[in-house]
């Protein structure tokens, strides 16, 4: 494989640039653009050392003056021999430090190319990798957060957890089928039924995790909100490919729903059905915060009322309520732009000398610049001129990103997430002590123990979750060696 070569950090004036070498002969490219003031050879230079020294050219003449650090395979983030020449952040010295590497034999990398090569020599799995992508466009804490948790291959151990399953049940009824005459247990339709239910739990879980993700990181571009059983994952269902499960009670929608509104002639846009708003959500009561933190993500809001009253509500009143809640909770959400969805209209019923609700919305809303659309969200009709509206204001709006601080740590949860974990001595070494499980292996995946947060959160674990107690119980001393998965310390009260 041939050897490359990239500026790893921006192309711009400042403090420090770094071109990175990948390959075979990475280390004997850097000792040819590399000469170490303390006379010693680069090629002889163990893995994660660095030295000071001057960039040559060709010729012997000093370009600039900088440090080295080799990294040897295969523990290096591609697992090839790495070098990386840290240089003076000039635009010119730095392309000049480039294209010495590239005179000696390495080529200009192509974008991603050092997360490939590291998926391909095993160093990350592709949901690790698409975690370093997602780690570099991090516009946020929590964004940065979920990226953490992707490299580290929370995700990836999970569909691996899947896999088996499935592999198992396979494996179990292949058996089954093809060695009648050997004593195997039968496999009984209630039983193959309950693993597959089990199996796709997981998977079930996976995209809601996924949704709740986009919009927590990226925001989206319209979320449905409204009053529960107003019709709001119907108007989903009819205007994206999204499946939400629909039914007549409140609080149908527990979790975001994400689709995508394809549009002739237009751009298109993402839209969430947010679960159903209730009074007092800005409070927290019906886990309104887990609600409304959604609604923060948005740049247009349709707001879905039932126009018939169906449930013997005033519209109206409706959505003053909400309107009120989004207030109350953030003031800024209340000023983002409303379009209002007057559903059901296939079910008004007015008396005679009674005003049509849909008028009644028109003069209460439209002198304060919000917009009514008649809509039946079951029949279709009026919803063509619904989305090409909401289209028309996310145009006028500006384009920029919204950025979001974390606001929820999923990590605090599993101190009281009821999840399996044992703690036992190592048959093999008494003075080691092994604890292991779900519950010790998503801690780790939910926690940086580089942070002092995360440090502090991981001595709390240990003591609220009665793992310390317990270590005691077994018999550790100080100076025993603990053990969790990849993490390894030594035990001291």
């Amino acid at each position: 494989m041939k050897d490359i070569c990239a500026v790893s950090t921006p192309l711009a004036e400042g403090g420090i640039s770094v071109i990175r070498i990948s390959g075979e002969n990475a280390i004997s490219i850097g000792a040819k653009v590399f000469k170490p003031l303390s006379c010693k050879s680069v090629e002889n230079m163990a893995g994660y050392t660095c030295a000071y020294g001057k960039i040559v050219d060709k010729n012997g003449r000093e370009v600039d003056d900088g440090v080295l650090t080799v990294f040897r395979a295969p523990k290096s983030y591609t697992g090839e021999n790495v070098c990386e020449i840290s240089c003076h952040g000039g635009i010119y010295v730095t392309k000049k430090v480039l294209r010495l590497c590239i005179e000696q034999g390495a080529e200009l990398a192509q974008r991603g190319e050092f997360t490939k090569r590291a998926f391909l020599n095993g160093k990350l799995s592709l949901t690790q990798a698409e975690g370093v992508m997602e780690t570099i466009s991090a516009q946020g804490e929590y964004a940065l957060n979920s990226a953490n948790l992707t490299k580290k291959g929370r995700l990836f151990r999970l569909i691996s957890d899947m896999s088996r399953k499935f592999v198992t049940i396979l494996g179990e009824l292949a058996a089954w089928v093809d060695y009648p005459e050997e004593d195997l247990p039968e496999i009984s339709e209630e039983n193959l039924r309950e693993s597959l239910k089990n199996a796709l739990a997981g998977l079930d879980k996976i995209i809601v995790d996924h949704d709740s993700g986009m919009i927590l990181k990226n925001g989206v571009d319209t979320v449905i909100a409204g009053k529960p059983n107003v019709g709001k994952s119907t108007l989903l269902s009819r205007v994206t490919n999204a499946e939400p499960k629909i039914a007549n009670y409140h609080f149908t929608t527990l979790s975001p729903n994400l689709g995508v509104v394809d549009l002739e002639g237009c751009s298109g846009f993402v839209i969430a059905d947010i679960p159903g708003l209730i009074e007092g959500a800005s409070e927290g009561v019906g886990l309104g915060h887990e609600f409304l933190r959604h609604i923060e993500r948005t740049r247009v809001m349709i707001h879905v009322v039932d126009v018939a009253s169906t449930e013997g509500r005033d519209p109206v009143d409706d959505i003053n309520k909400i309107n009120k809640e989004l207030e109350a909770y953030n003031p800024e959400i209340a000023k983002r732009p409303q379009i209002i969805a007057a559903n059901k209209t296939d079910a008004i019923y007015v008396e005679e000398g009674e005003e049509d609700p849909v008028e009644r919305l028109k003069k209460e809303f439209e002198p304060k610049g919000i917009p009514v659309y008649p809509i039946s969200a079951v029949s279709g009709k009026g919803l063509k001129e619904l989305l090409y509206a909401v289209q028309k204001k996310l145009d006028e709006l500006p384009k920029e990103r919204m950025v979001f601080e974390q606001e929820f740590f999923p990590e605090d949860m599993l101190l009281a997430e009821n999840l399996p974990y044992t703690v036992e001595q190592d048959p093999e070494d008494e003075h080691r002590f092994i604890i292991e499980g779900p519950k010790i292996e998503k801690m780790l995946g939910y926690t940086n123990l580089d942070s002092e947060k995360g440090f502090a959160f991981f001595q709390k674990f240990l003591k609220e979750t009665g793992i310390l107690e317990q270590l005691e119980n077994a018999g550790v001393q100080e100076g025993d060696t603990i053990r969790m998965y990849g993490l390894q310390f030594e035990y001291y009260r």
